[in-house]
């Protein structure tokens, strides 16, 4: 019951919160330079149908008009239409949005196989190779621009040794598309049993995966390994060293306690690479949301744009959630 109510309170806040977020997303795609509607039928449109363009769109209005406009069309359910596709923005993000999401994850489960180990390899053999590795790696990971990373990768993988695929989207050109369900391509292969589609989709995954996967893990490693000193420099642990533990039991308390430092990082990782992966994306033109972002910002179609903060927020919101119930299974003191 305690859970329920703390969820309840926390889900009274998630309204004012988007709309905050709207509201300041919205004041600052307005201060984007550009005319949406010169974009939307160029610049050789006569001063009429500009004006009347304006007006159906409700820019020749004030800044707070438009965007009492736009929240009581969110509130219907409608993000608006982007002039560059044409189609919903709704329909567009429901489309892009698994991409993104399959290639975060994906870097995001490759950082925690990296990272956390790493880190509690660097905490208890402190005066080793692995320290100093560690060390090393969290620094240059902090360091490198993932999509100079991506870049060399590419370079190597594909120019030199072809041993990758085009970095041309999510799936093969040669290779027959799966019907959409989830519009992840993964568990759409599968649904399918489509395995030569499945492969293509794997290997599209590699580079884009390791990538950001090989950056991320550097500030998992980081916390992963200061919290694991921290623990093992406690009394309790030194402790239970004394009574005479074994080892794996000691390392397995140690990181017990770790653990919520550890899913702090984490779930702020994930909502991090939301929008972290854009660069990524257009380096491997994958066809994700953030490239969808990037793309309405430069053609100063806003819908677009608002569209991808709206589904970021609301992704972030679910995920910090996630992360409170986490805490309550994981620490006594929480439950208590």
């Amino acid at each position: 019951m305690r859970v329920l109510r703390y969820i309840g309170r926390r889900m009274l806040f998630i309204v004012p919160q988007l709309v905050g977020i709207v509201l300041v997303s919205f004041l600052l795609v307005k201060m984007i330079p550009g005319d949406p509607a010169v974009m939307m039928v160029g610049p050789m449109a006569s001063a009429e149908t500009l004006a009347k363009l304006r007006t159906e769109l409700g820019l020749d209005g004030s800044i707070m008009y438009q965007f009492w406009i736009y929240l009581t069309n969110l509130v219907q359910g409608d993000l608006g239409t982007s002039w560059q596709t044409t189609r919903p923005v709704l329909n567009d993000l429901f489309v892009r949005f698994p991409a993104t999401l399959e290639l975060i994850t994906l870097s995001l489960l490759l950082a925690l196989l990296i990272g956390i180990p790493l880190g509690v390899a660097a905490a208890y053999f402190r005066r080793s190779v692995v320290k100093k590795f560690s060390d090393y790696y969290g620094l240059l990971a902090g360091a490198l621009p993932d999509f100079w990373l991506g870049m060399i990768l590419i370079y190597f993988f594909y120019t030199i040794f072809q041993i990758a695929p085009a970095p041309l989207g999510r799936i093969g050109f040669a290779v027959m598309t799966p019907s959409p369900v989830t519009n992840f391509l993964i568990i759409d292969c599968i649904l399918e049993g489509n395995w030569q589609a499945l492969w293509s989709t794997l290997g599209h995954l590699i580079l884009p995966v390791v990538t950001l996967g090989v950056i991320t893990a550097g500030p998992i490693l980081k916390m992963t390994q200061s919290t694991m000193e921290r623990m093992l420099e406690s009394d309790f642990i030194r402790y239970a060293d004394m009574c005479g533990l074994p080892k794996s039991v000691v390392i397995r308390q140690a990181f017990r306690n770790s653990l919520p430092s550890i899913v702090t990082i984490v779930s702020v990782l994930y909502g991090f690479l939301v929008g972290g992966a854009v660069l990524v994306e257009i380096v491997f033109s994958w066809g994700g949301a953030g490239q969808y972002a990037v793309q309405g910002v430069l053609n100063a179609d806003i819908n677009p744009v608002l569209g991808f903060v709206l589904f970021s927020a609301v992704l972030s919101l679910i995920i910090y959630l996630i992360v409170d119930l986490i805490y309550f299974a994981i620490d006594p003191r929480i439950r208590g």
